[in-house]
């Protein structure tokens, strides 16, 4: 249940961050807000759940059954990805905390660096859900 739920939770934190980044290049800020505020809040469900999983199920290990190449790929994709989540909430919150103050000019040169860092966590969430339990399960 939870893998299919985190995943889930990234896949929408992924879809809230690319509306909110196609509306704010269109100056729509008020949409870009609560896109943001969104994608925000679905990350910290997913952290909450992330942990419970962890706490429930006492992190078990899932192993990886590709081969070859995509084990190559699976791994650099997965040490990149727990790099960057272990960066990215204080970098989010930040930039959040920039916006929410009216400090739009130092939100933006934060949202330079935050926004790619988080969409890739997200994205590279929902891969590794795949990678692990839909294109190459545990026998």
């Amino acid at each position: 249940m939870f893998p299919k739920l985190n995943a889930s939770l990234n896949a929408l934190a992924t879809v809230l961050l690319s509306v909110g980044f196609i509306l704010i290049k269109k100056k729509n800020t008020v949409g870009h807000r609560w896109c943001m505020l969104g994608a925000f809040s679905v990350s910290v469900l997913f952290l909450i759940s992330y942990i419970t999983s962890k706490v429930i199920l006492k992190a078990v290990h899932t192993p990886f059954n590709g081969q070859g190449l995509w084990r190559v790929i699976y791994y650099s994709m997965l040490i990149s990805h727990i790099a960057l989540a272990m960066v990215i909430l204080p970098l989010v919150v930040w930039t959040l905390r920039l916006a929410l103050k009216g400090q739009f000019q130092r939100h933006r040169t934060w949202a330079h660096w935050t926004f790619p860092l988080w969409y890739y966590v997200s994205v590279t969430g929902v891969l590794v859900y795949y990678f692990l339990y839909e294109w190459f399960p545990a026998g």
